[in-house]
Formats: C-alpha cells, structure tokens, sequence
C-alpha cells in the first residue's frame, strides 16, 4: 500500500511539473512568435480620370471589380495625387515629400540625362533619397516593383533596385511606356528582350507581361510579408491594345474603344489578382491600395465624362487633374462598404501610412502624414486642418494648396513670379471650381497664401524661371 501511494504522489507530481513547463513553453512561444506583418499592394493606374470607374459615377465603362472592391473596402472622394503628371507624382508617392521638397518635380527639368527627345532633362532619384520601398525592405519585407518607373534611367542613381526593390520588372522611362509592344524591358540591372516585338511586330503586350509577373511574385512570396508596388501603364496613350472587346462593335472612334477597352481589361487582369489571394489564403492579411498617377489626360466630355463633374484634367492644378479615386481594402481591418467624402488626403501621406500598417516606428520627417487611423474608421482631426500642397513647372508654372474646405490656385508663376493675384475657391461646396471666392474672402487668400509660399523650396533642377539658381 504505501508503494502504491508514493507512486501516486510521484505521478502526480509529475503532471503538475508536465503541465507548468508546458504553459511555461506556450507563453514563451506565444511571445517569441509576434502577429505576421500585412502584406501590402499598391495599385497606381496611369492618366485614369476621376470618373472613369463604375463606382465613381461612370455608366459605360465597365470595372466589375474594382467597383466590388469598393464594396468590400473603403473608397475616398477626396484623395489627390503627388502631382498633375507622371514623374512627379511617383516622386512624391515614394518618397513622402510633396513637390516642393521632393527631388523629381517634373517630367522634364534643367540637367540629368539625355531623354528619347534627345534633349536632356530626365532628373533621377538621388541616391540619397529614402524611398517607401528601401524601408520596408530594411524592415523584413520583400519588395518588388512591376510597371513603369519614371524616376530614374539606366546606370543613374535612380534605378528601382537602388531604392528598395528587390525585384523590379518594368519600363524605366516613361516614354517608352507609351508604346505597349516594346523590344525590351527591364528586369532588374538587365535588358528583358522580346524578340516577338521586334521590327515594329504587335505579339506580345506589355501589360500581360506585368500581370503575368505580379501573379507570379505573389505566389512565390505567399509565405513572407512583401510589398508590391503596381503601378500599371494602361490606360495611357498610345491607345493599343489586343483586343477592343466587349466594345469593339460600339459607335464609337477607334481610341474611345480602346480606351473603354484598356480600363475594363485592367479591371479583368486585377480581378484574377483579387482571386489569386483568396486561392492563396492570404487575403485577410494583405492590405490593397488603388489609384492613379493623375488625372485623366482627356476628359472625353459626353462620351465618358473622364473627370467626372471636376474642373480640368491632367497637366491642371484644378481638381480634375490632382483628384484621383482611392480604394482601400483590408479585410477583418477595414469596414465593407464605405465611403469617406470628408477627409483629404494625398500621395505625400502614403509613406507614413504604409509604415504604420507594417509596425515599423520611425520618426516622420516627410511632408505627409499616416492616415492608417482614418482608414480604420477613427476620426483623424489634423486631416481637416494641415496643408496639402502641389506645384508644376510646364504651362507657365503653377501652384496649388488645399487646407480645410478651402484651396487656393496660382497661375503664370513663371512671368509673374510668387504673386497675389490668386484664385480661391471652396471645393467642399464647389467641386468643379466654378465660382472663384478671392474678392469676398481677401483675409483666406492671403492666409493660404502665407503657407503655400512656406512649403517651396527652391530646386536646381525644377526652378521656375524668374529663380535665381547659385
């Protein structure tokens, strides 16, 4: 009997001390093993408008789904771009600094290298620009760039895998992005051929190449956290394309269709994307960002009414060339179905934004500033309050700054220098910049212009004419 009892005791002890180590074991692994980093994908159409998506207003073109993104995500009313033009604007995306601070201003400025014009103008990244990319990568992540670029030729200091990526397949220039049947692209540091295109032949179509690639580095990154920048070239022009279906037999010229045709193929393409992560049972961790560069370089008025009831298009300061749709999903994170037509918001925020999403704590010392709270539904005041600001060289040099409900706009900066004669109007109230409010309301005219002439600094490579550059 008492042996027996000693073995029950000794037993008894023993699973006591099993049942601690093990508690203890799962604690230190529930600690040891930290909530996976989202997955991030950020879509940037080129020269799409405003209005050229279902669930933005238009009524031909089809987008099936991006319009069911929408649903299940949140879609902005009031987000803009970096800038009314390519570079720029990709400048500022990647960098955080708006285009008075960010090195690449234009498409074209004073120096760089020799463009396919053959005049020289084309301004890199330096290398001492810190992109989005280059700190997500320092932070675990694999990156990876599939589209054109724009911000920096062969052999400068502004090549993608310079700045971040790890994987780059794409256009570096943005003219030759023009043309959707190249000879070459770029992959990496190294010239991709396509011999199918050579000598002028339309057989291969570079954006099937750029989904074919970006399914491809989703399916062998499922098991790691990565960025994927995708910032596609349709629909710019030159308007080509494989097939003009499903509006081919529409009474329409041959660029309407094209251009119908390009949206609603993108929108095909990035639904197999939406597909291929649900395939992948990474859905509910990765979060998708989608927009364009600018906006629309036609407005195709009473045909598909590109920009929508906005005032301008691509190359204008006004809404219809800096206004861009955004639609962000993240399921389980972010509410289905929502609308946010209150906050605004623009490419310069998306840095900070993309770093608090991915948990990495870094001192902001860009332009922007994270509107991760705003899109998980919580009221950020400072949206409504802070500065955003735009400026461009072409056309005799432009200005924009939007505060509030308020924006101010500068015209014919380049003859006449940082003037006062500015426009001002209400976009909240007045979209379409129809009524300029500046001889009634002098007092917020010269309050934002007071900050607007704060946020340039001046550029050696994007001055405006009457600068003195040392």
């Amino acid at each position: 009997m008492k042996i027996i009892h000693l073995t029950l005791v000794y037993t008894t002890l023993f699973i006591i001390y099993s049942c601690n180590n093990l508690k203890d074991s799962s604690q230190n692994a529930g600690e040891a093993v930290p909530p996976p980093s989202p997955n991030i994908i950020f879509i940037m159409a080129d020269d799409l408008g405003f209005g050229d998506l279902g669930v933005y207003g238009q009524k031909i073109i089809q987008t099936p789904n991006l319009d069911q993104m929408a649903k299940e995500g949140l879609r902005f009313t009031n987000c803009y771009a970096g800038s009314p033009v390519c570079a720029p604007s990709r400048s500022v995306l990647m960098t955080g600094f708006h285009t008075g601070h960010t090195t690449v201003r234009g498409n074209n400025g004073k120096g760089g290298v020799v463009g396919l014009g053959g005049k020289p103008g084309r301004i890199p990244l330096k290398a001492s620009d810190i992109t989005i990319a280059s700190m997500l990568q320092k932070n675990g992540y694999t990156t990876g760039i599939i589209g054109k670029w724009g911000l920096g030729e062969p052999n400068t200091t502004g090549e993608p895998n310079d700045h971040g990526f790890d994987e780059w397949f794409g256009y570096l220039n943005q003219r030759r992005a023009h043309h959707y049947y190249p000879e070459f692209l770029w992959h990496n540091k190294e010239k991709y051929p396509i011999p199918e295109n050579e000598g002028g032949a339309y057989e291969v179509y570079s954006h099937d190449l750029f989904m074919e690639k970006t399914y491809e580095f989703v399916k062998t990154n499922k098991d790691n956290p990565f960025f994927l920048y995708l910032p596609l070239t349709i629909p710019h022009d030159l308007y080509e394309i494989p097939s003009k279906v499903p509006y081919d037999d529409k009474p329409w010229t041959e660029d309407e269709k094209t251009h119908a045709a390009m949206i609603t193929r993108m929108d095909s393409d990035l639904g197999k994307l939406f597909a291929l992560l649900k395939e992948l049972k990474i859905e509910e961790n990765t979060v998708i960002f989608f927009c364009s560069d600018n906006g629309a370089a036609r407005r195709w008025e009473g045909r598909f009414d590109s920009s929508g009831d906005l005032r301008g298009r691509k190359r204008d300061v006004y809404e219809g060339g800096i206004r861009t749709p955004m639609i962000v999903k993240w399921p389980n994170k972010i509410s289905p179905n929502s609308l946010d037509s209150v906050n605004s918001w623009y490419f310069a925020d998306v840095f900070p934004t993309l770093l608090e999403i991915a948990g990495i704590d870094q001192k902001n010392d860009r332009d922007g500033i994270s509107v991760l709270p705003t899109l998980l539904g919580e009221n950020q005041k400072e949206l409504k309050e802070r500065p955003l600001y735009w400026e461009f060289l072409e056309q005799e040099g432009k200005q924009a700054l939007r505060k509030g409900d308020w924006k101010v706009v500068r015209l014919d900066v380049h003859k006449k220098g940082f003037h006062t004669d500015l426009e001002l109007y209400n976009v909240r109230e007045d979209p379409a910049e129809e009524r300029n409010l500046a001889q009634k309301n002098p007092e917020k005219v010269a309050e934002l212009m007071t900050i607007m002439d704060e946020q340039h600094i001046l550029s050696g490579f994007f001055p405006f004419e009457f600068e003195t550059v040392q």
